[in-house]
């Protein structure tokens, strides 16, 4: 029998200075059986990057068609793409032609960076994809943060990033590997 998705409740606050965005969002995330806290985390890390109004946690794992995150417009277009870990360049092709803006938020440290170098040359001509890294530092103290219930206070100011909950401080600081910031 398959196991059961373990749900978290998240208050986000966002106060990204860059884009002049604040908000409390209060989500509810599936986590997946085989997802790890870390994945989970970045998940949530990825929506404050990219949190908007109609900004929207998909299925996720769950789901091939479907990217974690996406952004759709009012007409059903999808305007914004967000995916996390290694996708292949056929995966990434694809996404590409589905949606206005594509961001990849790769992760795994040194496996990440072997992913990076085997499809970057393959990924230059999709002027609509951003990949977008985190140190395995940065993904490791952000999964100590996860618990069920949490508060999360993310604070984006000149690329860096701050997340702040019951547990700790993480800093985090994302690494453009393609796309402009």
């Amino acid at each position: 029998m398959a196991q059961n998705a373990t749900i978290y409740k998240v208050e986000l606050s966002v106060s990204d200075m860059d884009r002049h965005y604040y908000e409390t969002h209060k989500l509810t995330v599936a986590k997946h059986p085989s997802e790890t806290d870390e994945r989970l985390m970045l998940r949530i890390l990825a929506f404050a990057l990219n949190a908007h109004e109609h900004l929207e946690l998909t299925k996720g794992l769950s789901t091939d068609e479907e990217p974690d995150i996406w952004q759709k417009t009012l007409g059903g277009e999808i305007a914004l793409w967000v995916a996390l870990g290694l996708p292949s360049e056929k995966i990434m092709r694809q996404s590409c032609s589905k949606a206005a803006k594509v961001i990849v938020y790769p992760y795994g440290g040194r496996t990440a960076e072997v992913w990076w170098d085997k499809v970057r040359n393959a990924t230059t001509r999709f002027e609509n994809l951003r990949v977008i890294s985190f140190s395995e530092a940065d993904t490791t103290g952000m999964a100590k943060l996860a618990s069920r219930a949490m508060k999360l206070q993310i604070n984006i100011q000149d690329g860096e990033v701050m997340i702040s909950a019951d547990e700790g401080i993480v800093y985090v600081t994302p690494v453009t590997w393609k796309g402009t910031v």
